[in-house]
């Protein structure tokens, strides 16, 4: 529990058993559950997940959204922190960014990988593709996002019901912060973190779906 608030820590999985070792090592204790979501792993991600501590959650249809609405429907704390498990996203950033949470009154709390501090972290392909996402984003949407594709959030449990997610694949990433940005019950607020190299294999095809999310951003704001 940290600061009477009780926090859920999920995390999808795909083959990250290098990544989410680590990970669960470095949990705060204030850290009241933590849910792996095993999207379908064919390696030990499960096992190593489980004998440190995790609830893991088998997800067997593949997709980044699909993961996450099965974490979702298995999260009991008053806070929800996201990560992914490749290692690449902070984990000793959560107390910091609980804080800002808190101090800015938020309902939703994007954690902007930007400016990317660690060069090895994200390639020049990467940058330009998140930097077009975000700008058409922020200007579908008229509020300003540095970072729409970023996997590390913390919100609040129940307003999850004022949202309407459909997304099952990668743009879920995106849909979540549209559907916290254009819904006025939601306060919205974003702060930088420090990124680093992932650990194991790259899943993300950056034209396909960077492409996809680009598209799936035009349909849903004028739907």
């Amino acid at each position: 529990m940290y600061k009477n608030h009780r926090i859920t820590v999920i995390i999808p999985c795909l083959n990250e058993e290098q990544g989410i070792g680590q990970i669960l090592r470095r949990m705060p204790d204030y850290v009241d559950a933590v849910v792996v979501v095993d999207n379908g792993s064919a390696d030990r991600t499960a096992t190593v997940a489980t004998s440190l501590g995790a609830t893991v959650i088998r997800e067997d249809v593949r997709g980044y959204g699909r993961a996450y609405k099965k974490g979702f429907a298995h999260a009991s704390g008053d806070l929800i922190v996201t990560l992914d498990g490749d290692h690449s996203y902070p984990v000793d950033a959560i107390s910091y960014l609980l804080e800002a949470f808190l101090h800015l009154q938020v309902d939703f709390l994007n954690a902007s990988r930007f400016p990317v501090r660690d060069q090895q972290a994200m390639s020049l392909k990467h940058k330009i593709g998140n930097l077009v996402l975000s700008l058409a984003t922020s200007l579908l949407y008229f509020h300003w996002v540095r970072d729409s594709q970023s996997g590390m959030w913390v919100f609040r449990r129940n307003i999850l019901p004022l949202m309407k997610l459909e997304s099952n694949s990668m743009s879920f990433s995106e849909e979540i912060k549209i559907e916290a940005l254009k819904n006025p019950k939601i306060r919205f607020g974003e702060i930088s973190i420090q990124y680093t190299s992932r650990l194991g294999e790259i899943k993300l095809n950056p034209w396909r779906d960077g492409l996809y999310n680009l598209l799936f951003l035009i349909k849903k704001r004028f739907r």
